[in-house]
């Protein structure tokens, strides 16, 4: 249960026969994740492949997505050559740094929704700790690698906890990181915050913060902002 402060149970189509169960911080990042001019983007950790699917969706981008849980790759490809966009999404399963040894491609765009629970006890399930556990891939593990990854002018885009993408925002000065885009999310109107969207770049420049804000005070019914970012990837919104 990678989202547990929302109890988001809905499918995501992608106008084919792909349709799956999906989490509201990958909708979230999907959705938000700006494709404009990025002819290469990399999705890292890309599970069901719901982030690359939705990018794909909107964008004619060759889109890299690597996991290196063999399940998931599994359930990508089948999701994937169930959708309009298999021949433009190529699977590995690979760890970020693996990827990197061989990798000869910089990106427009890289995008992550990345395990985010640094001192917690861990799920019995060994799969489903590495998808909650930052112990095979470190925020500051992913930065500073995706960075190198990067074109002159790309991209990185992280959705994250409150606490732990502060601390991105702060990692990511020390190596000439810059955060272009801070959107602070609240589940519910004078909630508090529980995730941050970030948007990094190798340009300097400053930040643009702004807020969204996922239902409205009655359960399930979901804010006007939220509805307009997401409405072109549900079946019901």
């Amino acid at each position: 249960m990678p989202n547990p402060y929302f109890s988001f149970k809905q499918f995501t189509v992608f106008h084919g026969k792909c349709a799956m169960k999906v989490g509201i911080d990958g909708v979230l990042l999907g959705a938000w994740s700006s494709v404009e001019q990025a002819s290469t983007i990399l999705d890292v950790g890309t599970g069901s492949g719901l982030i690359a699917l939705m990018l794909a969706q909107r964008s004619n981008a060759q889109i890299d997505a690597i996991d290196i849980d063999t399940n998931a790759i599994i359930q990508a490809k089948e999701n994937c050559a169930n959708s309009l966009w298999d021949g433009r999404i190529l699977l590995y399963e690979n760890s970020l740094q693996q990827f990197l040894e061989t990798c000869t491609t910089k990106y427009d765009l890289i995008v992550s929704n990345p395990p985010y629970f640094v001192n917690s006890l861990k799920a019995p399930d060994e799969t489903r700790a590495t998808a909650r556990h930052t112990d095979t891939l470190s925020h500051e593990s992913l930065l500073s690698t995706a960075k190198q990854l990067l074109k002159e002018t790309g991209r990185i885009c992280l959705i994250l906890p409150v606490n732990e993408g502060l601390q991105c925002v702060d990692f990511a000065n020390n190596i000439n990181l810059y955060c272009r885009k801070k959107v602070v999310v609240y589940p519910k109107p004078n909630a508090n915050p529980k995730r941050l969207l970030l948007e990094f770049s190798l340009i300097p420049c400053s930040t643009i913060e702004s807020e969204l804000t996922i239902e409205s005070n009655e359960r399930h019914h979901y804010s006007p902002e939220f509805t307009l970012l997401a409405k072109d990837y549900y079946l019901k919104l």
